[in-house]
């Protein structure tokens, strides 16, 4: 998924092979501990800069090698868990109130109402429905969630004349865009920036920049296909009649839903406010979502019991995703006791060290879209990859902010088209569509927007995007 690697269990006719992600990231494991072996030791000098931890740059001195032992090795993934605890533990909550809000049948019911009026403007569809997903993944870092939709969307849209596709990458694609440019997404920015030392959710105002333009690209990619579809059957995919008798979902949108949409709109007004008013970090942010999980409770008049069982659901789904993080820093624990970070860390600077600025942020961008393929975790990215790319923005004179903004914008992109993407691959089983017909029909779109965010990371460089 965007923020784990679950997928849900869907029949299929032939069963995708899935890379799974934690023996992936026992895999590395292993690799760091070896590394520990083979590679030299060594420390840079740190130095506390505004309450960060700053590498020095010229201060890399070679140590006694201090490679770590098989007790070391097993006791890594639990510090690794609770070092990483308070990230675990706010993504589970996160997790907990998502699964109220969908007990209220809130979001089912907005779409449904929103389906029905505009049964007679087909056209609207689109851009409206791409919107509402794109800011689920933008504000929630919705991503599986989605999936539930797509049994709303597809029928909605072959029953507008449009197909199965059409359906399908209104779901997909619009959360994709707001996953990626991540203007609040506390699964990816939210711990990249956690673990980078920079104030949550700064850098906001590029961020919505970004949305805009991915989401204005995504539109009209999907408008013109489905367009090609109304006006020739012939030209959709229609996934052998599956959906020919599916019925759309009558659902209306109550008083009660109302008023438990405007408590989740107002929640992030808070928390924006409180963020930039009150600094406030993961701990307090978590208390926000706690406090709205109790208020939508009872205006969507949850029972206690029934309350517990959503928020338990909500959170156990994202179980996965949260104990990612924790072996994911397992081997950032490795690393930094067997005193070989600092050597990758320098070796890495080495490499880019003579290039310009601007051509450095490219290279550490390619590289989080190459990790992103076996790491598909969003989150477990974060904690892989940003304990080294912040000191390395730091060596090469890049913006710990537009480090954490190559780590977004290639980790969300390839969430809709690399098969080791647990929840997209879900996605299309539950649609019927074979990921070679998807790749080939989305991978312009792709293109674009590995473009776009290239020219975004490079553009955050030449303008000091920050605060730092």
């Amino acid at each position: 998924m965007g923020h784990s690697n679950l997928a849900v269990n869907v029949p299929q006719k032939k069963k995708a092979r899935e890379i799974n992600v934690f023996v992936l990231l026992l895999i590395v494991l292993l690799i760091a501990a070896v590394s520990t072996y083979v590679l030299p030791a060594g420390e840079y000098t740190r130095q506390d800069v505004n309450g960060r931890s700053v590498v020095v740059p010229d201060t890399y001195k070679a140590i006694e090698a201090s490679p770590v032992s098989l007790m070391g090795l097993i006791g890594s993934i639990h510090t690794g868990m609770v070092e990483a605890s308070s990230i675990i533990f706010f993504v589970l909550i996160i997790g907990g109130t998502f699964g109220i809000l969908t007990a209220t049948g809130t979001i089912e019911a907005f779409i449904s109402t929103l389906s029905r009026k505009l049964a007679n403007q087909e056209k609207w569809l689109i851009p409206i429905m791409m919107l509402f997903f794109a800011m689920g993944g933008a504000l929630m870092g919705m991503a599986e969630e989605t999936l539930a939709y797509l049994g709303i969307m597809i029928p909605l849209a072959i029953a507008l004349g449009f197909d199965v596709i059409t359906g399908t990458a209104i779901v997909l694609i619009g959360a994709s865009v707001g996953f990626t440019t991540a203007v609040m997404n506390p699964f990816t920015v939210g711990i990249a920036q956690g673990i980078a030392q920079l104030p949550p959710f700064s850098g906001m105002g590029y961020r919505i920049v970004l949305f805009v333009v991915m989401y204005l690209v995504s539109v009209f990619f999907v408008y013109r296909y489905a367009m090609k579809v109304k006006r020739d059957r012939g030209y959709g995919f229609f996934a052998d009649g599956k959906y020919d008798k599916a019925e759309s979902s009558d659902l209306k949108l109550e008083t009660r839903h109302k008023i438990v949409l405007g408590c989740f709109l107002l929640n992030f007004v808070v928390l924006a406010y409180g963020v930039v008013k009150f600094e406030w970090f993961i701990t307090e942010i978590a208390g926000l979502f706690t406090l709205l999980a109790v208020v939508i409770a009872f205006v969507g008049k949850l029972s206690p019991g029934e309350t517990v069982n959503a928020f338990m659901k909500g959170a156990s789904g994202l179980i996965s995703g949260a104990l990612i993080i924790g072996v994911a820093r397992a081997i950032v624990v490795i690393l930094t006791n067997g005193h070989v970070i600092d050597t990758i860390l320098y070796n890495a600077s080495s490499a880019i060290h003579h290039l310009p600025p601007s051509l450095s942020v490219v290279g550490m961008y390619v590289l989080q879209s190459v990790i992103h393929l076996i790491v598909p975790s969003g989150s477990g990215q974060a904690a892989l990859t940003m304990p080294i790319m912040a000191p390395l923005a730091d060596l090469v004179g890049v913006t710990r902010q537009t480090a954490v903004l190559c780590f977004s914008m290639a980790d969300g992109i390839g969430n809709i088209i690399f098969p080791t993407s647990g929840y997209f691959m879900a996605g299309l089983a539950i649609a019927g569509i074979p990921w070679s017909r998807w790749a080939k029909w989305i991978l312009p779109l792709i293109l674009t927007q590995y473009a776009i965010g290239l020219v975004a990371v490079i553009v955050a460089q030449l303008i000091g995007y920050g605060p730092f």
